[in-house]
């Protein structure tokens, strides 16, 4: 019978001579976070089962498609009926507290770290270097270029996971097909973050390919984002990589495009359910999953992190909203509609299945 599933997070870590199961053994780490840092889904410590995995998942910042990531993650060991225990942590978009949470989970008495997202996994990857503590990173755009593995099919270490590369060149294509009129594009990112410089590298190739002009705007925290997309006043439409920095403030890009009569595109849906017009996008909760399924793979079945390709998603989805893109003054062509696969409903608060989409 599948053992059901302990979704908490610990508020301890460390060893404590509960005799879990252990793919391999943990070295030490580094600096211990703060306590207060630490999401608890079930109060105090000790309120763990003895056979249960533990797990610390690692994320950088909050926003939807983050915490898609975790709630996915979390999810694929409840769907194989396995145990584990989850310690969840959340730096909320500060890089020195990114970097003391990867030495305390790496420190701790863990069988699998998941961080989130490449700032945090290149943190973990530091804390955890020379050790076979197997890790797990989530939606890492280029995981190659960022330096956590050799190569995508063979990370190496003791590191693999999952990228969420988005067509960048679809992104921008769809601009052009939503207004033939666009020749400006505006490009938002936060200067530190490597997935984003990754994605602004492809831009200028399909930008130049589809004769569009590109004109960047850089921030280095989520304070600078509402300045920085005000240096973007003379764009024809603006559109935002996954980048985590910018995301995490986006009210303040959408308010600014709203006003200006400038059409925002993202690069996934849940920036389009609350408020951007439109996007090409992977499935952030199914890269949850799939991250989990190799996370079980390792521990379950004994799999190597260092033979185990990093894992992207093939299919892609497009995600409109159609009355947001009204208020940034963009008439979604009905041609366009109904070749999404979700369409946003009017209240930008939910979304549906287009009619029409396959």
């Amino acid at each position: 019978m599948p053992r059901p599933v302990v979704p908490c997070a610990r508020e301890t870590s460390g060893p404590d001579g509960r005799g879990r199961r252990r793919p391999a053994a943990v070295a030490g780490g580094a600096a211990v976070a703060s306590a207060a840092l630490l999401l608890s889904a079930c109060g105090g410590s000790g309120s763990g089962d003895e056979d249960a995995y533990s797990i610390g998942i690692a994320q950088p910042v909050s926003h939807p498609s983050l915490d898609a990531i975790r709630e996915g993650f979390t999810e694929a060991f409840a769907a194989a009926g396995v145990e584990a225990e989850f310690e969840e942590q959340n730096a909320q978009g500060d890089a020195a507290t990114e970097s003391a949470i990867a030495g305390q989970l790496a420190d701790g008495d863990h069988d699998l770290l998941a961080p989130i997202a490449t700032s945090q996994s290149q943190q973990v990857a530091t804390a955890t270097a020379g050790t076979d503590l197997p890790v797990v990173f989530m939606a890492v755009t280029d995981p190659e270029d960022a330096g956590l593995v050799d190569s995508w099919e063979e990370p190496g270490a003791n590191l693999t996971g999952t990228s969420d590369l988005n067509p960048v060149a679809k992104q921008l294509e769809l601009l052009t097909e939503a207004d033939a009129g666009i020749d400006t594009v505006g490009v938002l990112y936060a200067s530190g973050e490597t997935n984003s410089e990754v994605q602004v590298e492809l831009a200028e190739e399909a930008a130049e390919e589809l004769g569009l002009t590109l004109q960047t705007s850089t921030v280095s925290a989520s304070s600078e984002v509402q300045q920085g997309v005000e240096g973007l006043a003379d764009v024809d439409a603006i559109w935002l990589p996954t980048d985590n920095v910018v995301v995490s403030a986006l009210e303040s890009v959408i308010q600014f495009s709203e006003q200006q009569d400038i059409p925002l595109l993202a690069s996934d849906a849940e920036s389009v359910a609350r408020g951007a017009a439109g996007a090409w996008a992977v499935d952030y909760h199914a890269i949850g999953v799939q991250s989990g399924e190799m996370a079980l793979r390792i521990l379950e079945d004994g799999e190597d992190p260092a033979s185990m390709p990093v894992e992207t998603q093939e299919e892609m989805q497009l995600t409109l909203n159609p009355g947001a893109a009204e208020r940034m003054g963009l008439d979604l062509p009905q041609e366009l509609l109904d070749s999404a696969d979700t369409v946003v409903d009017e209240s930008g608060s939910s979304a549906e299945p287009s009619a029409d989409a396959s």
